[in-house]
């Protein structure tokens, strides 16, 4: 029989296991993912789509971007069910799987100039199948870490769920540097930019060997031992908590902030149709920094979110990240590169973070564990895939040629932000609710005396 200690100790190993599964499964799962980001917005246009006029080539590019969003409500509904019926564990080496294969598909394909029309065919079926598996990733990801996370500590230890996604984006951006800098344009069109895609074999064994190793988390298994897993937590979640998984599609819509740095910006920044002439390796930085920072800055939020609640935060970080974004713009519009950095520091690397460092663990935090999965899958990628359509969007609504770029998508930008923000403010918060109390329909908040004494309880157990 296990005593006491040997039991807290065990949780401890396992709550450190799952934080850094969750972590590094997602920064290697969104390196795949990004890397075609990055790619759709400086070489795509080129290679897929050369015969059309240079502005049509630009929207389409980012509209294959875009595809890969469509694909992720549907994986959710799929990749959800699994993850509330089979197991966090199962759904996340699913996703990775899924998402390896694709990406490194995109390494292999050949080029318009090659097969012709067939080219950007075969980049939007994969770009779908990539946008289907990350579906499961955060949303497993951010449950998994929140189930095995002690009690008044979730917000900081489900904070590493983004930090991952966060790192993945450095990786991602930073694969392209030392080929874009280093080798010649000819070359790297040809061949160089398959290498990002072709390195997925290294991420797929080295996430399997890490993920393999985590247990299943306690509250599911409580769930499985009682005979009480959801046989359809779909339905329950839209039966049960619709009105939380509305207010989640309206605070997912922040996705709009790494749309514009790293998507709308980049292709703003680099692509000789908008004649700003950013060079492809200095811009490259900009994501990059941006991204360190926000790995050193996602902790600090996640832990300050178990201290003040998860709402200040996030309400803060939606309305501060949205208005810096007019100063982002119109830092790359003057060609100014210090500016433009600085600007993607503010934006992207502190202030967005006030959201992006707590919906790993509000999110989850809002539904009951027999559907959380699947509820936080379907509406958290419902509203990225509204906003990962909007590279297009303002591609067609700002073209190059347009003199007040800046203003009409720093207005767009910043209107959905507040939208974000006003659903914050109107869901409940959670963060001093027990984790079996999470997502019931009278779930109250608990006294401060009796939060604290039930933290003092968890961590005594859990250090």
């Amino acid at each position: 029989m296990s005593s006491p200690a040997d039991t807290s100790s065990h949780g401890s190993t396992q709550s450190k296991k799952a934080t850094a599964s969750g972590w590094i499964g997602s920064a290697l799962e969104y390196y795949d993912f990004f890397i075609y980001a990055q790619a759709a917005a400086l070489i795509f246009p080129q290679i897929f789509f050369p015969n059309t006029d240079p502005k049509v080539a630009i929207v389409a590019s980012l509209a294959t971007y875009g595809v890969g969003y469509v694909a992720r409500p549907i994986g959710a509904f799929f990749l959800g069910h699994w993850g509330d019926t089979r197991g966090r564990k199962n759904v996340l080496l699913l996703c990775m799987f899924m998402m390896g294969f694709a990406t490194m598909a995109v390494g292999l394909l050949p080029t318009y100039g090659q097969v012709g029309v067939l080219a950007p065919l075969l980049l939007v079926i994969l770009r779908l199948i990539q946008g289907f598996a990350v579906a499961g990733e955060i949303s497993g990801a951010s449950s998994m870490i929140l189930e095995h996370a002690p009690f008044g500590r979730r917000g900081f230890f489900a904070s590493f769920t983004l930090q991952g996604v966060q790192a993945g984006q450095i990786f991602a951006a930073a694969i392209f540097l030392p080929l874009a800098y280093f080798m010649p344009d000819e070359a790297f069109n040809t061949w160089g930019w398959r290498i990002p895609f072709l390195l997925s074999a290294i991420v797929l064994i080295a996430g399997y060997i890490i993920r393999k190793e985590v247990h299943e988390t306690p509250a599911f298994t409580k769930e499985e031992q009682a005979s009480s897993v959801a046989r359809s937590p779909i339905k329950d979640a839209f039966k049960h908590s619709w009105k939380s998984m509305a207010l989640v599609v309206c605070m997912a819509l922040m996705n709009v902030i790494p749309v514009v740095a790293t998507i709308f910006g980049a292709a703003y920044a680099v692509q000789p149709a908008y004649g700003i002439g950013f060079a492809k390796s200095v811009y490259l930085w900009i994501p990059v920094v941006g991204n360190i920072i926000a790995v050193l800055v996602i902790p600090f939020v996640g832990n300050l979110s178990d201290k003040i609640g998860r709402r200040p935060t996030m309400i803060f970080g939606c309305l501060s990240s949205g208005l810096l974004s007019f100063g982002y713009l119109y830092a790359i519009s003057i060609h100014s590169v210090p500016l433009a950095m600085a600007m993607s520091f503010l934006m992207w690397g502190v202030f967005y973070q006030g959201y992006n460092a707590v919906f790993p663990s509000f999110y989850p935090e809002l539904f009951h564990t027999r559907y959380r999965v699947s509820a936080m899958a379907i509406a958290q990628n419902v509203g990225t895939l509204i906003t990962a359509l909007l590279p297009a969007l303002f591609a067609a609504y700002a073209p190059p040629g347009s003199t007040d770029i800046p203003l009409i998508v720093g207005s767009m930008a910043f209107g959905i932000t507040i939208i974000a923000a006003a659903a914050a403010y109107f869901a409940p918060e959670t963060y001093r609710i027990p984790m079996n109390e999470l997502g019931k329909p009278d779930a109250k908040a608990m006294e401060k005396k009796e939060y604290d004494e039930a933290r003092s309880r968890a961590l005594s157990v859990s250090v």
